[in-house]
C-alpha cells in the first residue's frame, strides 16, 4: 500500500514561458496544418485519392476541432493539381419537350456557347423580319401573286363572255362567284324576281342553271391554284429565310464543332425554324391560333407563339460554369435541402397554372460539385426530408437527376423531367460519434457510400515540440481572428488552460474553437486596459470572467450548504456517513460540489440496497458500481459464510438522477464504517471508483471535485486538515485552480493519491486497514478486523433467529 500526500508541483504542470525563443505571436510563422490530427489527415488523403466507387468520407469528431476546415485545407491543395470538369447546360428538347437535354461543355466554354446563341437569336430576330421586308422578297411574292391575279382574271372573263347574251350577271361575294338574275342592266331582288311573269321567270331560271353550271364546270381549277399560290409563297418564304438562317448557324456550327452536343443542338434549332416558319414571322403576319380543342395545348400555343418568346425554345440554360484551370470545385452546403442537393425546376404562375421551362432548372450543389469535393454536416443533411435518400440514389447511380418533392398544391402544374447528368463526386460528410455510429447501425447502406472514416481527436501529448507548435497554433488563430498578439507568458498560460480543458496535464486539448473563444475574450480586456498586446493577466481575467458569467448555481449551492439547507459536515467525525463527490454540468460550465453519503446496516440476507437504484434515479453505472462494492465486501469477509446483513446506501438531498461509479470506492468506506462502528472523518472528501479486488480507479471530473470540496471547506474556514482522496490514476489529470495550489503550498489543505480501498480507509478513520493472514483473519486493531468481527456478530444474530423462529438454518 502506498499513500501519497501530492506537492504544488504535482497538481498543476506549469509551462515555462522562458523556453520559448520568441517575444509574441507576431514573430512566429502561421500554421496551416492542424496538430495532433495525423490519423485523420491520413484518412482524408486516402479518401479523396481512391476514385472507387464508395469510398466517400464521414469526419467524425466534437464540434469546435477544425474537422471542416482543416478538410477545406486539404481539398483546396489537392483542387489545384486536379482538372477542371466541364461546364453544363440544359437546352430544348425538340422531339421530347418535357425532357431537356443536357450538354457539356469544357470549363468556361458553356457561357461562351449562350452568348453565341443570344447573339445568333438577336441576328435572326432582325434578319428574318429584314429578308421578309426586303425588295427582293416583295418582288419575288408580286410576281407570285401576279401570276395567279392573272390565270383568276382569265377565268373571270370566259364566264363573263358565256353570260354575254344572258339575262344574268357575275357578281364577287366573299363566297366566290355567285349568279343573279338581271332585266334592263339591274340586278333583281328576290322580291322584283317573284314579281316577274312565269314565262319571264322560266327563261331567266334557265339561264341562271345555265351559268350555274358553267361556274361549277370551270371553278374546279380555283382550289389548286389557290393551294399552289400558298405553297409557292410557303417555299419562297422557306428560301429566303434558309438563306437567312443557314449562314449563322453554320457558323456557328464550324466554331463549336468539337462539342458534339452543341453541333447536334445547333442543327435542331435550323430544323425547328424551318418546320416552324410561321412561329417565327411578324406577328401581323402569323396566321391565327385554333383554340378549339385541347385548351391547354391551345394556352401553350399562346405562349409559345408570342412576340417575345418565339426564340425561347433556342435559349442555353447554363447551370454549372467552372472557370478554365481553376481546378476541381469544391462546395460547401450549409443547407442540405433537397433542392439544394440535387437541384430544381422552379415555376412561375401564367394564366392560373403553375408553369415551367428548361430555362427555370437550376443547379444543385452535386451539379457544382461534380468533378470535385462536396462538404456537409451530415446532421442537418439528415434533418432535411429527402435529401439523404437523393444523395445515396445519386451516389448509387453516379448520375444526379433532378427530384421534385410530391406537389401538394391545388394548382395545376406542368413539369419537367430533366435528363440526368453524370456524376463525379467526392462526398464529404462531417459529425459526431454518436451520429456515425447511429448511421452505421441503422441505415445499411452508409457503410457501402461512406468507406472511409476520418477520426479527429480532441486531445495531443502535451510535449514541447507539441507546446510550440501549440504557440504557432495561437499565433495563427490570432491572426486569422485579428485580435492583438499575445507574448510568451500569455502563451505559456493558454498552453496550460489547454491542459485543463483536456482534463489531463499530459494532453492538450484539440478544441480549437474554445482555444479561439479565450482569445477573443482576453483581447477583449487587453483593448479595456488600453494594452498593445495580450498578456498572461488578460487570459486569465477572461478565464475568471467565463467562470463568473456562469457560476450562479454554483453560489447559490455554497450559500444553501453554509445555511444548512444542504447538510454538509467538513468537520469532526462520523459512523456510516461520508463525503463523497458530483459533478454538475451546466451549459459550458462544470463545477463539483460534495455530496452526503450514508448508510445503514442490519442483520439480514447478503441485501445491499440501493435506494437510488429502488425508486429509478440511478443509471446502470452506478448500479454497476454498488454490485461491484457488494462483490468486494463478500469476496473479503464471507468466503466461506454467508452475509448476514441488510445495507442500504443513499446520496443524501440528491433529488435529480445519479449516475457513474466515481462515488463506488466512498460508498465502499461507509459500509465498512457502518459495519465496524469506526467513524470516517468528515473533513476529507473521497472520489474514486473500485473493481472487485480493491484497486482505485481513475475517474472524470478531478480537477472539478476537488474544487468543489475546497471551495465548501474556504467558505466554512479551512482548518489545516481538509482534503481529498483521489485514486493515484488520476493524478496526471489534475490541473487544478491557484487558490487551492496555493492552500496545499501553505498546508491548508490536502490531496492524497491511493492505489487500493486499504490506502484509503487508512486515511478516513486514522486505523490501519489490516491484512488477513493465511487464515483469511486480520490482525486487532484495524479497521478490517472490525468489519469482519461486525459480519460474524450479524450472522450469529441470524442463526439464532433462524433457530428461534425454525427457519431453514435452524433445521
Amino acid at each position: 500500500m502506498t499513500i501519497s500526500k501530492l506537492k504544488r508541483e504535482e497538481l498543476y504542470r506549469v509551462c515555462d514561458p522562458k523556453k520559448f525563443d520568441f517575444t509574441s505571436t507576431a514573430d512566429l510563422e502561421e500554421r496551416l496544418s492542424a496538430l495532433g490530427q495525423d490519423r485523420a489527415i491520413s484518412a482524408v488523403e486516402l479518401g479523396i485519392n481512391i476514385k472507387s466507387k464508395g469510398y466517400n468520407l464521414f469526419c467524425l469528431g466534437p464540434e469546435g476541432t477544425g474537422k471542416t476546415s482543416l478538410v477545406k485545407r486539404i481539398l483546396e491543395k489537392e483542387a489545384k493539381s486536379r482538372p477542371t470538369p466541364d461546364d453544363w447546360a440544359y437546352v430544348y428538347n425538340f422531339e421530347e419537350p418535357y425532357k431537356p437535354i443536357a450538354i457539356n461543355f469544357p470549363a468556361g466554354e458553356a457561357s461562351e456557347f449562350a452568348k453565341d446563341i443570344d447573339k445568333l437569336i438577336e441576328e435572326l430576330s432582325t434578319s428574318i423580319n429584314a429578308i421578309l421586308d426586303s425588295d427582293e422578297y416583295k418582288a419575288a411574292e408580286t410576281i407570285i401573286k401576279e401570276k395567279y391575279k392573272q390565270k383568276k382574271e382569265e377565268y373571270i372573263r370566259l364566264l363573263q363572255k358565256k353570260a354575254k347574251g344572258k339575262s344574268v350577271s357575275l357578281l364577287h361575294m366573299p363566297v366566290g362567284l355567285v349568279v343573279a338574275p338581271v332585266k334592263n342592266g339591274e340586278v333583281l331582288s328576290p322580291d322584283a324576281f317573284d314579281e316577274l311573269p312565269e314565262e319571264e321567270k322560266k327563261s331567266l331560271i334557265e339561264d341562271l342553271n345555265y351559268m350555274q353550271e358553267e361556274i361549277e364546270n370551270t371553278a374546279q381549277d380555283l382550289p389548286s391554284w389557290e393551294d399552289k399560290q400558298r405553297k409557292e409563297s410557303q417555299q419562297l418564304r422557306e428560301k429566303f429565310i434558309k438563306a437567312a438562317v443557314k449562314n449563322p448557324i453554320d457558323a456557328l456550327r464550324h466554331k463549336h464543332k468539337s462539342h458534339k452536343g452543341a453541333v447536334e443542338f445547333l442543327k435542331n434549332i435550323q430544323k425547328h425554324i424551318i418546320d416552324n416558319i410561321d412561329d417565327f414571322l411578324p406577328a401581323s403576319e402569323q396566321p391565327a391560333a385554333s383554340e378549339e380543342g385541347d385548351p391547354l395545348s391551345a394556352l401553350l400555343n399562346r405562349m409559345n407563339k408570342s412576340e417575345d418568346d418565339k426564340f425561347s425554345k433556342l435559349k442555353v440554360n447554363v447551370i454549372v460554369k467552372n472557370e478554365k484551370d481553376a481546378g476541381a470545385p469544391i462546395v460547401l452546403l450549409d443547407h442540405p435541402t433537397q433542392a439544394n442537393l440535387v437541384g430544381r425546376v422552379e415555376r412561375i404562375q401564367q394564366y392560373g397554372a403553375l408553369v415551367t421551362d428548361f430555362t427555370l432548372i437550376k443547379a444543385g450543389a452535386l451539379h457544382r460539385a461534380n468533378g470535385g469535393f462536396l462538404l456537409m454536416d451530415a446532421r442537418k443533411l439528415l434533418l432535411q426530408p429527402y435529401s439523404w435518400d437523393s444523395l445515396k440514389r445519386a451516389l448509387a447511380s453516379k448520375t444526379v437527376k433532378i427530384e421534385t418533392p410530391s406537389d401538394e398544391t391545388c394548382f395545376t402544374t406542368i413539369s419537367l423531367d430533366p435528363c440526368p447528368i453524370p456524376l463525379d463526386v467526392k462526398v464529404i460528410l462531417t459529425g459526431d460519434e454518436e451520429l456515425y455510429e447511429m448511421l452505421t447501425e441503422r441505415d445499411p447502406d452508409f457503410c457501402d457510400y461512406f468507406k472511409v472514416e476520418a477520426d479527429f481527436g480532441v486531445l495531443m501529448d502535451r510535449t514541447f515540440e507539441n507546446e510550440v507548435e501549440y504557440a504557432k497554433l495561437i499565433g495563427s488563430l490570432s491572426k486569422k481572428k485579428k485580435i492583438r498578439s499575445l507574448n510568451k507568458q500569455a502563451v505559456a498560460k493558454v498552453i496550460e488552460y489547454s491542459s485543463r480543458l483536456a482534463e489531463d496535464s499530459e494532453k492538450l486539448t484539440a478544441h480549437i474553437a474554445s482555444i479561439g473563444d479565450l482569445l477573443r475574450e482576453a483581447d477583449f480586456w487587453a483593448r479595456k486596459s488600453k494594452a498593445n498586446q495580450i498578456g498572461k493577466n488578460h487570459i486569465e481575467q477572461a478565464i475568471s470572467e467565463q467562470i463568473y458569467r456562469s457560476d450562479r448555481i454554483k453560489q447559490a449551492m455554497l450559500e444553501q450548504i453554509d445555511k444548512g439547507t444542504i447538510l454538509i459536515d467538513v468537520e469532526g467525525a462520523k459512523v456510516g456517513q461520508i463525503n463523497g463527490l458530483v459533478v454538475y454540468n451546466f451549459s459550458r460550465n462544470s463545477f463539483g460540489k460534495p455530496s452526503r453519503i450514508t448508510t445503514q446496516v442490519r442483520m439480514g440476507k447478503g441485501e445491499f440496497i440501493d435506494i437510488e437504484r429502488e425508486i429509478q434515479m440511478s443509471g446502470p453505472i452506478h448500479t454497476k458500481g454498488v454490485l461491484i462494492l457488494s462483490s468486494l465486501i463478500a469476496n473479503r469477509f464471507a468466503k466461506e459464510s454467508p452475509l448476514s446483513l441488510s445495507a442500504s446506501i443513499v446520496f443524501e438531498q440528491s433529488y435529480g438522477g445519479v449516475d457513474g461509479d466515481s462515488a463506488s470506492s466512498t460508498e465502499y468506506y461507509c459500509l465498512l464504517s457502518a459495519i465496524s462502528n469506526i467513524p470516517i472523518k468528515q473533513n476529507i472528501a473521497v472520489t474514486g471508483s473500485i473493481n472487485q479486488f480493491g484497486e482505485i480507479q481513475p475517474i472524470g471530473g478531478a480537477n472539478e471535485k476537488i474544487e468543489g470540496f475546497f471551495d465548501v471547506c474556504k467558505h466554512r474556514g479551512l482548518t489545516g486538515d481538509q482534503g481529498v482522496i483521489i485514486p493515484r490514476t488520476n493524478v496526471s489529470s489534475l490541473m487544478l485552480r491557484e487558490d487551492v495550489l496555493q492552500a496545499v503550498e501553505e498546508g491548508q489543505f490536502h490531496i492524497w493519491a491511493v492505489d487500493t480501498v486499504d490506502d484509503g480507509i487508512e486515511i478516513l478513520t486514522g486505523m490501519p486497514a489490516g491484512k488477513p493472514n493465511k487464515n483469511g483473519e486480520y490482525p486487532k486493531g484495524t479497521v478490517n478486523y472490525a468489519v469482519q468481527k461486525g459480519l460474524e456478530h450479524y450472522y450469529k444474530c441470524y442463526v439464532r433467529y433462524a433457530r428461534e423462529t425454525h427457519g431453514c438454518l435452524g433445521k
